[in-house]
């Protein structure tokens, strides 16, 4: 069941143009926050398919012992390593601030672990986020974070969720949705008892769902609605995917509060329908990613194969020249 072509219309309205007409950062600043002691290649891979995607700038927020690794990947990327095990959330306050003041979105979770430090560190710069109406992307370790205290996110139109088939059950069981409800309709539930937050299902289909009907606290007009993307993929499923999957919404969100800042476009799709469009635009470039990777590399396939097959997969899914005239 191919996207609807209404929606692939209202994506293309929020991929700024390459016509000389925007200044370095009009493209989307991404941060993602992530990269402990054990791991590095996660948040190098969401921050460089964030760049592979068309973002301008890509941070990475994390551990000092994460720090040296990550450089050495890309001289591409922004890495802070101010997240150290021997200092507090009242001590970087005050820093992690300020760089998310230069962010559009930030990306949780690529890498974070499950270490005490860095998960009061995500908790932080999550409510920070919040507190200045950014778009957020929780995957990996930020969804069993949030699944400890779902009141983290509950109700912020303005976050994605992207779980895994075990990220999803767990969180299914945490928010209360009935093991019995048909497959195709439990990501909406989900999204529901978050209070309409998206949730990006990844699988053999990625399912996406927005659901705020009976959120009394909400903005918008209660809707929902329930996009199934099926565009084929590798026949592997490396590792590391979900990473380049983070990477690519974020940027799509990034863009999305670039456009609603006026930094291109007439603005005419609302804000409540970003979330969704964004999920769906990464969900359908990181599928085509892996397909064209598989077929270059067949059955070893790794993460890294996926990296220069983003920029192609953004142009066959949005038609776009390598003019960037879509």
């Amino acid at each position: 069941m191919p996207v609807p072509r209404g929606i692939l219309e209202q994506l293309k309205q929020l991929i700024p143009p390459l016509n000389g007409t925007l200044h370095k950062g009009q493209s989307g600043r991404v941060g993602v926050l992530g990269g402990a002691l054990d791991y590095t290649g996660a948040p190098f891979f969401a921050s460089i398919s964030a760049l592979r995607f068309g973002a301008d700038l890509s941070h990475v927020i994390c551990s000092p012992t994460a720090a040296g690794a990550i450089k050495s990947y890309s001289p591409d990327l922004i890495v802070h390593p101010i997240l150290s095990p021997d200092s507090t959330p009242d001590h970087i306050k005050s820093e992690l601030s300020s760089l998310l003041s230069r962010l559009h979105v930030l990306v949780i979770g690529p890498g974070l672990g499950r270490e005490s430090y860095m998960m009061e560190y995500a908790k932080l710069a999550l409510n920070l986020a919040r507190s200045r109406e950014m778009f957020i992307v929780l995957d990996a370790d930020a969804l069993f974070m949030v699944g400890q205290d779902i009141s983290l996110i509950k109700g912020y139109h303005r976050a994605v969720v992207t779980p895994n088939v075990v990220e999803f059950k767990r969180l299914s069981e945490q928010v209360g949705v009935d093991p019995k409800t048909p497959a195709g309709e439990r990501a909406g539930m989900v999204s529901r008892e978050l209070g309409g937050v998206t949730v990006l299902q990844k699988g053999a289909k990625d399912i996406i769902s927005v659901d705020t009907t009976g959120n009394k606290a909400s903005t918008t007009e209660n809707s929902k609605e329930t996009v199934e993307v099926d565009i084929e993929g590798g026949m592997k499923r490396c590792g590391g995917q979900g990473d380049i999957l983070s990477g690519a919404v974020g940027t799509m969100l990034a863009w999305a509060k670039c456009y609603e800042d006026g930094a291109f476009g007439d603005r005419k799709l609302p804000v409540s329908r970003m979330p969704l469009l964004a999920a769906i635009g990464g969900s359908m470039v990181t599928r085509t990613a892996s397909r064209l990777a598989y077929a270059k590399q067949g059955r070893g396939v790794v993460t890294e194969d996926m990296i220069p097959e983003v920029g192609p997969s953004f142009a066959e899914v949005f038609g776009e020249s390598k003019q960037g005239k879509l």
